[in-house]
């Protein structure tokens, strides 16, 4: 970009400073948790949180709709409204007693980026689309990314009939609620044809302190992780006195703690191999109804999720985790029942949008890193179908799903700084 582009994109998304924090505050209003926030995945919170940001919207004279999911559109037309749009996205549900930036952050980035263009008076090549996306926050339906691939056309089979955790209402119901039409959805057609999306870009706050640690504000994703799950895993053993001897045991727990010291064993051998990778046991625990001090625990449950950059180390681990399962179900004499099983694949960042971020960064003096996702975002869905897909992490201290997420203004203000400036070189001839 020449020096006076670079200077106008500046002062452009630096005027969105009472905008972005406007909609943040307003949305921080939106589902209050004590502590925390709580916008739980089709919920009245959710859907307000939409109605904010429609509003926002609608200030800036976006075209606004909603697909048979309820995720929402706001739309700034390009000149050729033929050509394939790109999008910016992001959700805003949360985890129970969250924060306001995981996922909210990227929606408002990318408003603020749209009112920069127009505010440089600039009319895009192509139509350029916010889209606020529907329940990413797999906690609630214990499926990843259900409003981006409702709309895309890649729902599992049997989807709409999962329950929410909390309320035990079914995912077509709880669309209904919310506006959507979970009818129109049942046939798998798609509201967004992968291969007319010019790209999928989200902005979203790291969610471990690298960059914190390394004292830059914005981080270049290099890819998002896939995963392979077993959310209601059951160990089955037999309930016995404290007193019998360890021969005769079926000790559920044990069998349990087996498990997980295999897969942390796994998990540092990768780690030392310069694999990256991550195990999470979030559920790990024996019948609080039927244990105690003097009982051997007969049942036990877990849940896993174990994720990897490549699809090979995925199917590796999975492997090794299954072999581990069957010698531990042996060696203790106990059933293992893994239950469901769910999976995302890996999500692979565009290299050339990932340079011209590279390049914009750059050009605005504003210092970036290479940073893969140790998590799970809507940009994996979209890559996994063939759009192109780019990521900018914001720096942020104490991590996410949490009440203390920590995102600076003047951090999230670089990081719409060079999404604007990509924006414009991409679509504007900048």
């Amino acid at each position: 970009m020449e020096q006076a582009a670079v200077i106008a994109v500046r002062e452009a998304v630096s005027e969105q400073r009472g905008r972005i924090e406007h909609l943040l505050a307003e949305l921080a209003r939106c589902g209050q948790d004590d502590p925390g926030f709580t916008r739980p995945s089709y919920s009245p919170e959710e859907t307000e949180a939409h109605a904010i940001v429609t509003r926002s919207a609608a200030d800036l004279g976006l075209s606004i709709r909603q697909d048979a999911a309820a995720n929402t559109y706001m739309t700034l037309p390009g000149r050729d409204r033929t050509l394939p749009p790109i999008l910016i996205g992001s959700h805003l549900d949360t985890v129970a007693h969250g924060g306001n930036f995981d996922g909210a952050a990227g929606v408002v980035a990318g408003l603020a980026a749209v009112a920069a263009i127009q505010s440089l008076g600039l009319i895009p090549d192509r139509d350029i689309m916010v889209m606020a996306v529907r329940a990413e926050e797999s906690v609630w339906f214990q499926l990843s990314y259900l409003g981006s691939r409702a709309a895309l056309g890649t729902l599992p089979e049997g989807a709409l009939a999962i329950t929410r955790t909390d309320t035990r209402r079914s995912l077509a119901d709880h669309i209904a609620a919310s506006g959507g039409d979970p009818e129109a959805l049942r046939g798998g057609a798609p509201t967004l044809d992968p291969s007319a999306i010019h790209a999928f870009l989200e902005v979203h706050i790291e969610q471990a302190p690298s960059l914190v640690e390394a004292g830059i504000p914005v981080g270049l994703c290099t890819g998002i992780p896939g995963n392979f799950r077993y959310p209601d895993a059951r160990i089955v053993g037999r309930y016995d006195h404290v007193g019998t001897p360890r021969r005769f045991r079926r000790d559920a727990a044990m069998a349990g703690a087996e498990i997980a010291q295999a897969l942390d064993q796994v998990w540092q051998a990768n780690e030392e191999a310069g694999r990256p990778m991550a195990v999470t046991l979030g559920r790990f625990h024996t019948d609080g109804a039927a244990h105690g001090l003097t009982t051997v625990p007969g049942e036990f449950r877990f849940s896993l999720d174990v994720r990897a950059y490549e699809a090979t180390t995925l199917a590796e681990l999975e492997a090794r985790f299954l072999a581990d399962v069957a010698a531990v179900a042996a060696r203790r004499n106990v059933e293992i029942v893994l239950g469901p099983r769910a999976e995302v694949a890996v999500g692979e960042v565009s290299p050339r949008i990932r340079g011209g971020f590279e390049a914009a960064a750059a050009a605005l003096g504003i210092a970036t890193m290479p940073l893969g996702s140790p998590a799970s975002h809507d940009a994996a869905a979209f890559a996994k179908v063939g759009v192109p897909m780019a990521m900018l992490f914001v720096r942020n201290a104490n991590g996410s799903h949490n009440p203390d997420e920590a995102m600076e203004i003047d951090d999230l203000i670089a990081a719409v700084s060079i999404l604007t400036a990509w924006l414009v070189a991409e679509t504007c001839g900048g």
